[in-house]
């Protein structure tokens, strides 16, 4: 039994696969920080203007930060609704290829009437070297 208040550890030890408590307004201002603000993509539009940049930073911590990865994995939208960022009701998350050296998070959007999902738009890290 190791007592918190007494734990010499410089980090603390959370348990594994849980997600930080949900961002509010003003208050990630760190480096890794996905947004400054909470940001609330209210259709379409908004998802194909903003959304590019964010899981583009989205990718780029997942390659840094497995804790980070394996909480995107498990449910990629709860991640980014407790960081900050809320999707229309429409629209979903998938975190395609996790695992390699090329992970993809595609968004589509579920139409009403309709059995298919549409593709909105997709982002994979590549890393390519020139010389």
């Amino acid at each position: 039994m190791s007592d918190k208040k007494n734990s010499t550890a410089l980090v603390p030890n959370r348990k594994p696969n849980t997600l930080p408590v949900p961002v509010k307004k003003g208050e990630l201002k760190t480096p890794f920080s996905l947004v400054d603000q909470a940001i609330y993509l209210n259709n379409k539009k908004d998802v194909q203007a903003i959304l590019p940049d964010v899981l583009g930073r989205v990718l780029a911590r997942i390659w840094i930060d497995p804790e980070f990865r394996d909480a995107f994995k498990s449910n990629p939208q709860k991640t980014l609704e407790f960081h900050g960022i809320f999707l229309p009701a429409e629209m979903t998350l998938e975190f395609q290829k996790p695992n390699s050296d090329r992970p993809r998070i595609v968004v589509y959007e579920k139409r009403e009437g309709i059995k298919f999902r549409l593709r909105v738009l997709h982002l994979q890290l590549v890393m390519i070297a020139g010389r």
